[in-house]
């Protein structure tokens, strides 16, 4: 497959195979009800789809209840600044483990491959490197529904001409019978089967290697190998020559003359030193083309490579993969591996060291799920936290050698508790909990109990600004400074409950994302969709007004919250946690501020520059922020997920097109989150649609991601933000 972190871009032939295994992301959940964009574009594709043979009743039958995977959007428009060190993907590739498995596939396959080899000139230890790095031999093809994923990249972000020709591919596969509808899944971006071809590769050059009269590379192994081979000699394989050689290169040799494509006639590179680590002889005529890799420069590995290691480049165009795939063969062959080490002081981990390395973390407290062997967020996030506890630089959540052995050498340590929660009894009939009027609202100037957008809702009036506070959620839906505009963004699509309400200042607590939290929990914790009361409310000298609002008691919680909102020429709000429990509780949190804008692709946001942040859309990597926020960064345009650790101050939300300023200050807070979904996710938003992404900003105070709150046994913890509107001019 293309690891992304190591080659940009789509690949040509058999584009973005499933991740190895040792890279392998499951897909995030798809959305539930189909936008109308989704509907609208699938009744076009149907005339496409017929204009290719595709019948009307196929098309019915393969796409009802076709339902959008907007989180594959999120892989197509990834590019990481970063790349993953060779060394670390190759270890998880070209393992021991994988290296046994494949001798045994060699030997259970022996007659088979035999005749894939005769038939096509692939020998069989290329085929089934191919297949063991693509599939782990058929042991991951990918968990993404296939259809939901194409027909998404079919509607949705960049290259939709490309992958709807995949998406039509496909249901022309399905309606000749060589695959089946039921159970197909494939990488996010439509490859699937043993050795993970696209299905437009699929339908030009898979074959039928059992002789039953169907191309099926899911259920038949000989179709699929057969299907590989004939793929390889259609790219130039040349029958009998090797792929390459380990070389070694002499002192003065010019690494300028290297790269893949910077072919000279063998007799050249022998004039210029080149030899073989082994001592080999190189057996090919002095006119053989061949090009000089040095993948880590001068001091790592060196390769001679030929023709045939141009057609296993073609099946996934990056040098990486080329490498795992020609580095394995020659491990099936019976060599014994590089003899030249990586210019690193600590490489990566093969798959069981991966597992070592999880089984410490999970000895330490961390929920990472099991001891897979597959790196992901949670995993890295993990890491960096031992790192950062061992003194370890940089803390930089790297699976390596290093942390491995820090890890097995430190002693064990009381496993800390976790930021899971379970759901409290009764949480379902609170949901549906009515507004009731209490004392609080009596005789209070300014404040009064009506209905906003449709929301039952404390409205505000003070001399200074106007609010409105929807007791759903305990939710700030509205602050007009007097004389000026909105501060909070609304979506017009928002419904009344029980859905959480898109806009305003939704209380995200006591958790923040899904980090620990089972899929049986709502998503952003407990209080955003129960019915808070007013206990408290006052009218300051000024006008000012100030509320406190509680949720119910949520049984079996140690936590306790508290929110005051005082609003007068800005708003001051408080989050009041406090641990009524006898053990310490460890929680996230957040104010979820949706703030109008009048083009969030014109806005900036002034005080983040210089700190780091993950990048959600890029599968939490960690980078710098360089310079004021916006839409307009060249790495990810167009959209924004970021979580800013270490971060609590003050920032400046500036729009030239309000010639305004939204001014946030924040205390008790060490994250701030910026988010936009962008126009692609957001047209699979019900609440926000296509037409609405533009309206808005969300800006968040919170204790998020690894900036999480230890709260002891009768402690409290504040977080507390104000925000103003200032006029401003570019």
């Amino acid at each position: 497959m293309m690891n992304k972190a190591l080659a940009t871009g789509l690949c040509a032939a058999v584009l973005c195979a499933v991740a190895a295994p040792a890279l392998a992301q499951a897909p995030a959940a798809a959305q539930t009800t189909p936008s109308p964009a989704f509907a609208t574009c699938l009744a076009r594709l149907k005339g496409q789809a017929a204009s290719q043979g595709v019948s009307a009743a196929s098309f019915e039958q393969f796409t009802a209840g076709l339902q959008p995977d907007m989180s594959v959007l999120d892989l197509l428009d990834a590019q990481p600044e970063f790349t993953t060190p060779l060394w670390d993907y190759l270890s998880g590739l070209v393992d021991e483990q994988r290296v046994s498995d494949g001798q045994r596939m060699l030997a259970t396959h022996r007659e088979l491959l035999a005749q894939v080899s005769q038939q096509y000139g692939v020998d069989a230890a290329t085929v089934v490197a191919v297949w063991g790095v693509e599939s782990d031999y058929g042991r991951i093809f990918g968990k993404r529904p296939l259809l939901a994923s194409l027909g998404t990249l079919s509607c949705f972000g960049r290259r939709q001409p490309f992958f709807q020709g995949e998406f039509i591919a496909t249901l022309k596969l399905l309606q000749a019978g060589d695959i089946r509808a039921e159970g197909l899944t494939g990488s996010w971006a439509g490859a699937f089967g043993h050795t993970q071809f696209m299905p437009s590769t699929y339908a030009r050059i898979a074959v039928d290697g059992d002789g039953d009269g169907r191309r099926d590379l899911v259920a038949s192994i000989p179709d699929a190998l057969a299907s590989t081979a004939n793929y390889l000699k259609r790219a130039g394989w040349r029958s009998g020559e090797p792929w390459g050689y380990e070389i070694g290169i002499p002192n003065d040799f010019d690494t300028g003359l290297a790269g893949r494509t910077s072919r000279r006639p063998l007799s050249d590179w022998l004039a210029r030193g080149v030899k073989r680590v082994d001592g080999g002889a190189i057996d090919l005529p002095a006119d053989a083309r061949a090009a000089v890799l040095l993948p880590a420069g001068r001091s790592g590995p060196a390769f001679l490579v030929l023709r045939n290691y141009d057609a296993i480049y073609s099946y996934n165009a990056a040098e990486s993969y080329a490498l795992a795939i020609a580095l394995l063969s020659d491990r099936l062959r019976g060599g014994s591996g590089l003899v030249t080490p990586w210019p690193t002081d600590d490489p990566g981990l093969s798959r069981v060291q991966r597992k070592q390395l999880q089984t410490l973390l999970l000895a330490r407290g961390h929920t990472i799920g099991e001891a897979d062997g597959l790196i992901g967020s949670n995993t890295r996030r993990a890491i960096q936290a031992e790192q950062q506890r061992l003194g370890l630089a940089p803390a930089d959540g790297r699976a390596g050698r290093r942390i491995l052995a820090a890890l097995e050498a430190a002693p064990a340590v009381a496993p800390a508790k976790s930021t899971a929660f379970a759901l409290p009894p009764g949480y379902a009939e609170l949901i549906n909990s009515p507004v009731t009027r209490t004392s609080a609202m009596s005789d209070v100037p300014g404040l009064r109990l009506g209905v906003f957008q449709g929301f039952d809702a404390l409205l505000i009036e003070t001399p200074h600004s106007t609010a409105a506070v929807a007791l759903f959620g305990g939710q700030l839906l509205s602050f007009v400074p007097k004389g000026g505009q909105d501060a909070m963004w609304l979506s017009p699509l928002a419904k009344p409950g029980p859905a959480p309400i898109r806009g305003g200042t939704p209380i995200c607590w006591p958790y923040f994302g899904r980090q620990d939290q089972s899929n049986e929990l709502p998503a952003h914790g407990f209080v955003r969709t129960l019915t808070w009361s007013l206990r408290e409310a006052r009218r300051e000298d000024d006008g000012t007004l100030q509320l406190t609002l509680v949720p119910p008691p949520l049984q079996g919680l140690p936590l306790t919250l508290e929110m005051t909102l005082r609003i007068g020429r800005s708003v001051e709000q408080q989050l009041v946690t406090a641990n009524t429990g006898t053990e310490t509780v460890r929680f996230t949190q957040a104010l979820h501020n949706y703030f109008r804008v009048s083009d969030v692709e014109r806005v900036s946001v002034v005080g983040l520059d210089g700190l780091t942040y993950l990048d959600k859309n890029d599968n939490y990597s960690r980078y710098q922020q360089r310079g004021d926020w916006n839409l307009h960064d060249p790495r990810d345009p167009g959209r924004s997920d970021r979580t800013y650790t270490d971060a609590g101050g003050r920032y400046e939300l500036r729009d030239p097109g309000l010639q305004r300023k939204v001014v946030i200050a924040s205390e008790g807070s060490r994250t701030l989150v910026a988010w936009n979904p962008g126009v692609a996710t957001a047209a699979g938003m019900a609440d926000v649609g296509a037409e609405h992404w533009r309206e808005f900003v969300a800006l968040e105070p919170a204790n998020a991601g690894p900036d999480v709150i230890a709260l002891a046994p009768g402690q409290r913890h504040v977080l507390k933000q104000t925000i103003s509107v200032e006029q401003w001019k570019p």
